[in-house]
């Protein structure tokens, strides 16, 4: 493909976004456009200025859509567990069609601290686990002693409240005390 320019450029990447069912890397976005991923990521902050819903998650980017017909479930959960214990954490979550979108921890000094996370699948808790280990990164809750907040999404109550019962069953629900 020939080398995109500027506007173009970010039109396709919107384009391309909203299309998407699933994450795209910026290494893609790179790849098609002919250009650097240093400058996807100057293009994606760019559409992020102009109010565009775009998210970067550890699988790639994606585009926010609203969601026409059904009402999503969305509830703040605060857990609290060793780093041992995330892959299962998650694996919770998600083994009740539960999305978890981000983790929030409280810094002293920042104050709340926000990452995306959107996994839904065990196959995005096991990439997202995967590259946790490559990169050697550090959880976000090792500021706070393992507290931390997920903001998770479902279709029902109900399956949120399950995800909640094993999770309080493994310990991994944060309460003070």
């Amino acid at each position: 493909m020939k080398k995109l320019l500027g506007d173009e450029r970010r039109e396709y990447i919107l384009k391309r976004l909203k299309e998407s069912n699933e994450p795209i890397k910026g290494g893609v976005f790179a790849e098609e456009t002919n250009v650097s991923r240093q400058v996807i990521v100057g293009d994606i902050t760019l559409l992020k200025a102009k109010n565009e819903p775009i998210i970067a998650t550890s699988q790639g980017y994606i585009y926010i859509k609203a969601n026409g017909h059904s009402e999503k479930v969305i509830k703040t959960i605060a857990c609290k567990h060793e780093p041992e214990a995330a892959e299962k954490e998650l694996e919770l979550f998600v083994k009740h069609g539960v999305t978890v979108k981000d983790v929030i921890v409280e810094h002293a000094i920042y104050g709340d601290l926000t990452a995306s996370i959107m996994v839904s699948t065990s196959a995005d808790v096991h990439a997202f686990m995967q590259q946790v280990k490559s990169t050697n990164a550090t959880f976000l809750s090792a500021l706070t002693n393992g507290v931390h907040l997920h903001t998770v999404e479902a279709n029902s109550n109900e399956q949120i409240d399950r995800a909640l019962q094993e999770l309080e069953a493994e310990g991994f629900l944060y309460s003070e005390g």
